[in-house]
């Protein structure tokens, strides 16, 4: 096994303390992975396997737990009574109905170390979650970074250019490296798991009767990655299509594609005034290969892909992350976490003055001394021009 150390530092601390660890993610992140890396080091750090139990909802094994009762009943037949510490996992919990009147039964004997998984943000927004509320962790899964991609390829010596654009194309789902990275396997996987998730987790949970009006909506995000628009600008495309929609119908929409954590929203900071805007934002993707594989891989479409990873990278960081409005100028990333502060710029190249120009001067105009960087995929040396470090995407994804 492969281990995302990350993962495991980020929940070591939070391991036999009185809060329920919740651990989110899009499907096949690696949540269920992540579960059985905890399991195994829990193991080595001498927990009896009979203090373990292990609940996944996609086997058919746990079908038969339907609702919090079944679910009460299974756990406590399952385990000895015992004054030992009991560590209870379950998987894809949002599959069994009013699972928080179980959990939080657990919660309150105080003899359950308890882990649960969903791929639905709405795990933790129901009413029912008052139940748990304040007594929770939200650890958030996502899609193998670069340097994860690199650990999981398992080559001593590589060429990191190459080895990015393959990541550049198939993405970070951990399983595509049992295919080899075949493009016509991976793809076909891709498109497969893409299918799963718009039927399961959006489809079919939210009872989407105009599915194909549905499709069109998904096919216009993936299409404008890195790109400003609004509901409104999805209803005048529509239009143009001669197929008429709500802007709150495209609204409903676009939360259910965020709830699946298929797309992120990314919202507008104005620096001047220093305040959220409400219109006008971006969405990013769980995971560029869901692009690749749906509208097949362009080489125009590469800046939005890079920005793309450059805004996973940050979020896997723990960085709450914002478009930068100055003025009449963009930033592409604001990123804040505890009192940090960072502005970035994403380029496929600067290859020409007016390029350059554009993606330096809105951070010159930036006054205060937090670190301010244009990123790019130029084979250059580190630089540092009037305080704004030049560095290497790569380089940059690798620290």
């Amino acid at each position: 096994m492969i281990l995302r150390d990350n993962y495991l530092e980020k929940i070591k601390v939070f391991i036999n303390k009185p809060v329920i660890k919740v651990i989110t993610g899009m499907r096949r992140a690696g949540k269920s992975y992540f579960i059985r890396q905890i399991i195994d080091y829990l193991k080595k750090e001498g927990i009896n396997k009979n203090q373990i139990l292990y609940i996944n909802k996609e086997l058919l094994e746990f079908d038969f737990i339907d609702d919090y009762k079944d679910l009460y009943k299974f756990v406590k037949n399952s385990f000895k009574e015992s004054e030992n510490v009991k560590y209870l996992f379950i998987d894809e919990i949002q599959e069994i109905k009013k699972w928080e009147k179980a959990v939080s039964s657990f919660f309150a004997e105080e003899k359950y170390d308890l882990y649960i998984t969903g791929s639905n943000s709405n795990l933790l927004s129901s009413e029912l979650t008052t139940l748990i509320s304040g007594r929770y962790v939200e650890i958030s899964i996502y899609t193998l970074s670069f340097k994860e991609f690199l650990k999981f390829r398992g080559k001593k010596k590589v060429n990191k250019y190459e080895e990015f654009m393959l990541y550049l194309k198939f993405g970070g789902f951990p399983v595509i490296h049992n295919f080899n990275l075949d493009e016509e396997v991976t793809f076909q996987y891709i498109n497969s798991l893409y299918n799963t998730i718009i039927l399961k987790d959006v489809i079919s949970r939210h009872n989407i009767r105009n599915i194909r009006l549905f499709q069109d909506i998904v096919k216009f995000i993936f299409s404008n990655l890195g790109q400003i628009f609004s509901s409104n600008s999805i209803n005048k495309y529509l239009k143009n299509q001669r197929k008429n929609v709500g802007v709150d119908t495209i609204q409903n929409y676009l939360s259910f594609l965020e709830a699946s954590y298929m797309i992120h929203k990314v919202q507008r900071y104005d620096l001047k005034r220093k305040k959220l805007l409400e219109l006008y934002e971006k969405y990013y993707l769980g995971d560029i290969a869901l692009k690749n594989a749906l509208l097949g891989y362009k080489d125009e479409d590469i800046s939005g892909l890079l920005e793309n990873i450059v805004f996973l990278k940050l979020k896997l960081a723990n960085y709450n992350v914002f478009i930068g409005k100055l003025d009449d100028l963009e930033i592409d990333f604001i990123a804040e976490k505890s009192g940090e502060k960072m502005y970035i710029q994403v380029a496929y190249l600067l290859e020409t003055n007016q390029t350059r120009e554009r993606e330096f001067r809105v951070l010159e105009k930036i006054k205060d001394n937090y670190p301010k960087y244009v990123l790019s995929m130029d084979n250059l040396p580190t630089s540092n021009y009037n305080g704004i470090i030049r560095m290497n995407i790569i380089d940059f994804l690798l620290n």
